[in-house]
């Protein structure tokens, strides 16, 4: 037991939990907290706005698997981080969240730079805290760090006014703790699993939906060893993209909205799916009364909330989706179950596939989307990490560039958040400093968060920025194309900024390439290099994504490039 201030005994409950850094911009309310922070072990990574402390966060959550954590100061900088926090949210990401806030005596008077921070949030975190006293500060960073991992992950918020911080208390530092109520693990039936595996091997075609929640739980491996086992071809959600290697002969890639082609047009074939930590959203399966019409699906998550919640479920495995995965491939190895699935559908789901990659028009030109995006991946390591803004180039991405290596590929799939994936890049490049990091970026999409170049360069931090450049908001204009008979409004973003001289005036480097000759060179130049690298790729403002499942059609209506 000692007497120290709230502020100091945060800084001594992060070190306990392994906190290494925080990303941050200091204020007035949490001041204090900063004190104590320089006093500590712990790195403080400076963030030009507080949106990009939570991606930051955010990207260091999913590429290592434990809870990054963000900073920020009551009022405006509470509020910078929701769209961050919600984005963590959507996207099951383990997150802390530190703010400051007024003393508690100013709470509710409409104080200088006083917002209600855990009113705002509670829609969009796992749990909120605000300790009344600074005795309770290291209780709550145990059970922050342990609600925001365990079961499905998450963000948690810590909200500690200022003179909580400020004032001293004895603190129990080894304090144990209980939370009532709360049962992240559910230990999977086995019944339910065998029954899964009955239906698959009934089943005359199979296919396996892997989404996010493979990758979150880190069960590759499993996920493979299943598919093998079965010979049962593998799609993805968008956001399980880079759960299973895209080179494996059973992969087809993702489904959905702007899924591949072949993935699309044999998922509306199929009679059996086991879905793997996915929610069936309107984006990766389209109408949903279409896609349940004659299949049977057997749906594995952590999150028993998601069981029938989008979908009608036939066999429901709620549980750990690495421990199921475990479970379901001892019982096939045990009762010597695994078996070639028909062979007509291998065959078939073979020749669909040969025949879309042979036959999927892409635009002309030699800077097209797919192209560059096709030398990006011939050029990077297998084990490079990318994130990606949200755009058109983040739909590219979903048809050209195939991860290899599993749990390399991230993206902002839920919310959607502009300008998220290079402060992302950043924060994943904290977590991994030794594997080259790439966010494939949009100008649009860039140009909301490319004040991090300040701290790419000035903390040391390098990442690449691959930035498709078609001077306009991309997606948006596309949609006005196709749904608005070219009425083109709020899209033009001409030649502004120069992302060259921009890059330079951060002290980063500029390249703009106009060849793929050009564009290896460029990549190879950012790989080598020790600072953040931007490279312009400018293409045809025209360029169209497509596939395309229109918003309220299925699968089976996908426009096609003529």
């Amino acid at each position: 037991m000692n007497n120290i201030s709230g502020a100091k005994s945060l800084m001594l409950a992060l070190e306990e939990q392994g906190v290494r850094q925080v990303f941050g911009l200091p204020g007035g309310a949490n001041l204090p907290m900063y004190d104590e922070l320089f006093k500590s072990n712990i790195r403080h990574i400076l963030v030009r706005h507080e949106q990009s402390a939570s991606h930051m966060a955010d990207g260091f959550g999913r590429v290592s698997r434990k809870a990054g954590v963000c900073f920020a100061t009551s009022g405006p900088g509470a509020t910078n981080i929701l769209t961050g926090i919600a984005t963590a949210q959507a996207d099951s990401v383990p997150m802390i969240a530190i703010t400051g806030q007024v003393p508690i005596n100013m709470i509710g008077k409409d104080a200088f730079q006083e917002s209600d921070i855990i009113g705002m949030s509670n829609p969009v975190v796992k749990y909120s805290f605000q300790p009344r006293h600074a005795s309770e500060i290291p209780l709550t960073v145990k059970k922050s760090f342990y609600i925001a991992e365990t079961g499905r992950p998450g963000p948690v918020l810590i909200d500690i006014p200022k003179d909580v911080q400020q004032n001293e208390a004895e603190m129990d530092l080894a304090v144990k703790f209980k939370i009532k109520g709360y049962n992240p693990w559910i230990v999977p039936d086995v019944i339910q699993i065998e029954k899964a595996i009955g239906m698959i091997l009934s089943s005359k075609k199979p296919m396996i939906l892997a989404g996010g929640g493979v990758i979150i739980s880190s069960s590759f491996a499993e996920l493979q060893s299943i598919a093998e086992l079965l010979t049962i071809p593998v799609v993805t959600t968008f956001k399980g993209k880079g759960s299973f290697p895209e080179n494996h002969p059973l992969s087809l890639g993702p489904i959905g909205m702007h899924g591949h082609a072949e993935a699309n047009k044999l998922m509306t074939e199929v009679d059996c799916v086991l879905a793997i930590g996915t929610r069936f959203s309107d984006r990766s399966v389209g109408t949903f009364d279409e896609f349940e019409k004659k299949l049977k699906i057997i749906h594995m998550d952590v999150d028993p909330a998601e069981i029938g919640k989008n979908q009608t479920t036939n066999i429901a495995i709620v549980g750990n989706v690495q421990t199921s995965l475990r479970i379901m491939i001892k019982l096939i190895l045990q009762k010597k179950l695994q078996k070639v699935i028909n062979s007509e559908w291998m065959k078939h789901v073979k020749e669909v596939k040969a025949y879309w990659r042979d036959n999927l028009k892409i635009h002309p030109g030699e800077m097209s989307a797919a192209r560059i995006l096709r030398k990006l991946r011939s050029v990077l390591p297998k084990n490079a990490i990318v994130t990606t803004e949200v755009g058109q180039h983040q739909m590219w991405a979903s048809l050209f560039f195939d991860v290899i290596k599993p749990g390399t590929f991230f993206s902002s799939t839920g919310l959607g958040t502009m300008g998220w994936g290079f402060p992302a890049a950043i924060g994943a490049k904290v977590a991994a400093p030794n594997v080259p990091v790439v966010d494939i970026a949009g100008d649009g999409s860039f140009n909301m968060t490319e004040n991090s170049l300040a701290t790419s360069v000035l903390e040391d931090i390098p990442v690449i920025v691959f930035l498709i450049n078609n001077f306009s908001l991309g997606m948006v204009a596309q949609w006005q194309r196709t749904f608005y008979n070219r009425r083109m409004i709020g899209i033009d973003l001409q030649n502004c900024p120069d992302y060259v001289k921009l890059a330079e005036s951060y002290g980063a480097q500029g390249i703009r390439v106009h060849s793929l000759d050009q564009l290896e060179k460029a990549i190879k130049t950012g790989l080598k290099s020790n600072i953040a690298t931007v490279i312009d790729i400018p293409i045809d403002p025209e360029e169209d994504v497509l596939p395309f499942v229109a918003p309220g059609t299925s699968l089976k209506d996908m426009m096609l490039p003529s």
